[in-house]
Formats: structure tokens, C-alpha cells, sequence
């Protein structure tokens, strides 16, 4: 068994377990990564092992969000399980959409859109997305405020004896983190599946499951910290359908097979993408209740622009 090469699966889960989980795409950096450090593995392997080393990350959502997500928790009521089983199936409604597109489209994207130049460009658009819609969340919570304050003064003198509660009426935080649904148990059906629509865009490499579907629900009208909670859970159906349609291609028709080093590199791999994504999760949760998603939007084009100079200019 060579030890560099786990070691180089090592590094893989490291970059996984952080992009998977912020906007930035996982599959774009797996695959700009595979430019300067190649497993010594078949391509076939390659294909599959990117996709299904998300099955690490994925265990991390299982284990920190387990009682959220678990109806059979002892310590929910009637209620507590009948809310958690509504909630996931807003899960699998919104997964929909990328289930059935990424299924009959599957060959084909992974000949056409699984290259630098692909993933360069998802970056610098979607960057941009980032930076208008966070522009467009400013402005929105400027109005908001303005709005606000303009009927505090309006309203006759006394009437804050009458209605001490008004002068206490939610306003956005200083971060703009605002929405109409400010919470995931509030969800509507509809907002669940036009998230889930937007997740097919993540479908070409580069442009971050975690992004589109966080996009989707800042216009669909949910806080930063809903869109972001949201993106985590519909991951589980997503990683585990796209691992095992990978899985099942790799062996049963491109003959694939896994000896003690495919096996080693497989375990690794998924292993530091499940204790770095722990981490990832955590801080990402505490990051957008105070900050916007426009220092993503920067790096993202940041990342895109030196791609493209590299592959345009310099290979």
C-alpha cells in the first residue's frame, strides 16, 4: 500500500469536508485539485471516488443535526414527530428536480462539463450572483429600517403606554440576515421545491450545490441561516442517490473493482472529508447568522479568474 497516495486522498478529504459545505463547490475544487495532485488510480475510479468521498461529509449532518432529523427521537412529542416527518418531505420534494435531471443527464454532463474551463467560469458567475443578491438584501433592509422607523414617529403621543411591545417590533440585524420565513420548521411546501429547482444548477461542476440552493433561498425569501440549514439536510438524500448511481456504474458497467488500495483510499478519504466537515458545519452556522455571503462571492471570482489565467495563458 502506498502511503502517498493516501496521503493524497488524506488532502482530497480535507478539501471536500471544507467545500462541500460552503459556497464554493466541492466538485469544482475536487476536480481543480486533480490538476496537480493525481490519485495513481484508473480514471473510472477517479470519476466515482470524487462523488462518492461526499458520503463522508454527509455523516457529519447525520450526527450533528440526528435529533432534529430523527422522528423517532424519545424526547418528541405528537407533534415534534409529525413535524419532523413533514420536514423531510420537503427534503425529498426538493430533491426532485436534481434527482431526475442529474439521472437522465448524468453521462453526458460528466463528458461535457467536468473540465477547468467549465468550473472556472461557474465560479465567476455565481460569484457574481453572490455579490448582486447580497447588494439587493442591503437595500431591501435599508427600506425595511426606513419603513419602520418613518411609522415609529407617526404614531400619537402616549400610544407607547397603550402598546409598549410596538416600539419592540423585529427589525433586521445589522447584517441584513432578514426574511419572511425565519424558520425551517415554517418552510412552505412551495418555497421547499423551488429550492429544490434551483439545486439543479448545481448539477454543473463549479457552481456549488450549497450555492445554488443557497441562492435559491435568499430569493425565494428565507434568512441566510434557513437557506444554509436547509441546503445541509437536502444533501443527505442527494450524496447518498449520486454515490450510489456512481457506485453501481462503477462496477456494474465499467467493470470496476476495489483491491486493498482502492479500499484504503476510499476509507480515508471519506473518514477526514466526515472530521473536517464537522468543523465546516459549525463554523458555517455561526458565520451566516452574522456575516453576508459576499466574501464567497469574491473568492469565488477570485479563484475563477486565476483558473482561466491558467489554463488560457499559462499551460
Amino acid at each position: 500500500m502506498d502511503i502517498i497516495e493516501l496521503l493524497k486522498s488524506a488532502f482530497l478529504g480535507l478539501v471536500e469536508g471544507i467545500t462541500e459545505w460552503l459556497p464554493i463547490s466541492s466538485t469544482g475544487h475536487m476536480i481543480l485539485v486533480d490538476e496537480f495532485i493525481k490519485l495513481d488510480v484508473t480514471q473510472e475510479f477517479w470519476n466515482m471516488f470524487q462523488v462518492v468521498i461526499q458520503l463522508g461529509a454527509i455523516l457529519a449532518v447525520c450526527v450533528l443535526f440526528f435529533h432534529q432529523l430523527n422522528p423517532f427521537s424519545p424526547s418528541k412529542g405528537p407533534d415534534g414527530r409529525r413535524a419532523t416527518w413533514v420536514l423531510w418531505g420537503k427534503i425529498v420534494v426538493a430533491c426532485l428536480p436534481a434527482a431526475i435531471i442529474g439521472i437522465l443527464f448524468d453521462d453526458y454532463m460528466e463528458e461535457h462539463f467536468y473540465n477547468a474551463y467549465v468550473v472556472a467560469t461557474a465560479l465567476i458567475v455565481y460569484g457574481v450572483a453572490f455579490i448582486v443578491i447580497e447588494a439587493w438584501r442591503a437595500r431591501r433592509r435599508e427600506a425595511r429600517v426606513m419603513t419602520e422607523s418613518f411609522e415609529r414617529t407617526l404614531r400619537p403621543a402616549g400610544a407607547h403606554f397603550a402598546a409598549p411591545a410596538a416600539d419592540e417590533a423585529p427589525v433586521p440585524d445589522e447584517d441584513g440576515d432578514f426574511g419572511a420565513i425565519t424558520s425551517i420548521d415554517d418552510l412552505p411546501w412551495k418555497t421547499a421545491f423551488g429550492i429544490g429547482c434551483f439545486q439543479v444548477l448545481s448539477l454543473i461542476p463549479g457552481t456549488s450545490r450549497s450555492g445554488s440552493t443557497i441562492i435559491g433561498g435568499l430569493l425565494l425569501g428565507t434568512t441566510r441561516s434557513v437557506a444554509a440549514e436547509f441546503t445541509f439536510f437536502l444533501a443527505i438524500p442527494v450524496m447518498f442517490g449520486a454515490s450510489a448511481l456512481k457506485l453501481v456504474k462503477y462496477v456494474f458497467v465499467d467493470g470496476g473493482g476495489f483491491g486493498t488500495t482502492e479500499i484504503a483510499i476510499m476509507v480515508v478519504g471519506c473518514a477526514v472529508a466526515f472530521a473536517v466537515s464537522l468543523l465546516a458545519i459549525k463554523w458555517l452556522m455561526g458565520f451566516v447568522r452574522r456575516h453576508t455571503f459576499t466574501v464567497f462571492g469574491v473568492y469565488r471570482i477570485i479563484l475563477g479568474a486565476l483558473v482561466l489565467l491558467y489554463f488560457l495563458v499559462l499551460s
